[in-house]
């Protein structure tokens, strides 16, 4: 059965943007190869980091949205841990609250965007 899920990763912030760039489409590919349906990315930027990890205080986040079938997600987890890039990872399933939710927070910043007065 086909379900809703969202996962953030972090990617070491030794990185360059190209590397960051080339790990994002890894697995952006890895789930279009898979069957999955990416519904929606974000790209969160470089942030502090709680605590340490790897002796790393920052990290660039992302988060994908997609549609696939449950047992694609072992498959992507255990891709998650074998590459030496990320520092975490976490992927969970949507219930139908969670995608209005997220329906209704990008349409609240679509409109906000368009909405902006656009500087000359």
């Amino acid at each position: 059965m086909v379900k809703q899920y969202e996962t953030v990763f972090i990617v070491t912030p030794v990185l360059s943007d190209e590397q960051m760039k080339e790990t994002v489409e890894k697995y952006k590919n890895f789930l279009k190869e898979r069957g999955a349906e990416i519904v929606y990315t974000n790209n969160w930027g470089m942030r502090k980091l709680a605590y340490p990890i790897k002796k790393k205080t920052t990290g660039f986040y992302y988060l994908i949205e997609f549609k696939a079938e449950g047992s694609l997600i072992a498959d992507l987890e255990v891709a998650y841990k074998r590459d030496e890039r990320l520092l975490r990872f976490l992927t969970v399933s949507l219930d139908k609250h969670a995608i209005a939710y997220n329906e209704k927070k990008r349409n609240a910043k679509k409109q906000a965007a368009e909405a902006a007065p656009v500087e000359a």
